[in-house]
């Protein structure tokens, strides 16, 4: 299930920051990613991570950070045009993946909550944008991680067991042995900077965070609106660009 807004709910906050993971090695959609980072990839005309840049400053977010690490002068290069976000790119000596990267990055992401994006999800939003949604929906009294999940049903291609599921108010629960959860990740969410305490330097999964957010009760999550791709394999991003190109089956909503 999912939770919606009321007059009882707080305001929300106003993302001013946000993150594009880009430093990840593609290996799934090789060989497309030989010679190219994996958010570099095009799609209906503009690269992924454009994509995911647009989505940021649609939201009214000013300030981006984006991290590279396989051939990170492509991703400088990339970024270096871009007035809205403003770009700073990090680019790491060692691959941190996702939780280290985002804990490198936390100087660059402003004091209060900020949004993180991955490089390679390429989403259309609803009636209201994605990480509007979020950013009217998170409460920093209650919340630390704010995700946004996809409906597994909607999802064309291989979704495993799922990710997560949902109680009537939001909030994130793993999946126990056996079960099959009914919603996968989305790549989009809002972090509070106090997830991060306590968390390892070096090389580390954002799963650890929100494990620990999920165990403090402060694990929250929103179901997408609008239509999400799967991009892991060159196939994935070729039915991805036919689907565009041919207008978007019910099932993808």
């Amino acid at each position: 299930m999912t939770f919606s807004l009321t007059p009882e709910t707080p305001p929300g906050i106003t993302l001013t920051h946000a993150m594009v993971l880009a430093a990840g090695l593609g290996t799934r959609m090789r060989p497309l990613t030989e010679t190219r980072p994996k958010p570099l990839l095009p799609l209906a005309g503009r690269s992924l991570l454009d994509h995911a840049l647009d989505r940021v400053a649609d939201a009214g977010i000013g300030q981006a950070v984006v991290n590279a690490y396989w051939l990170p002068e492509q991703i400088v290069a990339a970024c270096a045009g871009r007035t809205s976000p403003e770009v700073t790119v990090l680019t790491e000596t060692t691959l941190l993946e996702t939780g280290g990267g985002v804990a490198a990055a936390l100087p660059y992401l402003g004091e209060g909550p900020f949004a993180v994006v991955n490089g390679d999800a390429f989403w259309l939003d609803g009636p209201r944008p994605a990480l509007t949604r979020l950013a009217q929906a998170f409460d920093p009294a209650t919340m630390d991680v704010l995700l946004l999940l996809i409906r597994a049903a909607t999802v064309e291609g291989e979704v495993g067991r799922g990710d997560f599921f949902l109680d009537p108010v939001g909030h994130l629960r793993r999946p126990k042995e056996r079960e099959i959860a009914p919603y996968l990740f989305g790549g989009v969410q809002i972090l509070a900077p106090a997830a991060f305490e306590g968390a390892p330097t070096g090389a580390f999964s954002l799963n650890r965070i929100y494990d620990a957010a999920i165990e403090a009760g402060r694990g929250f999550a929103l179901v997408h609106d609008g239509a999400w791709f799967h991009l892991s394999t060159p196939a994935d991003l070729q039915q991805a660009g036919q689907a565009l190109a041919d207008g978007l089956p019910r099932r993808l909503f």
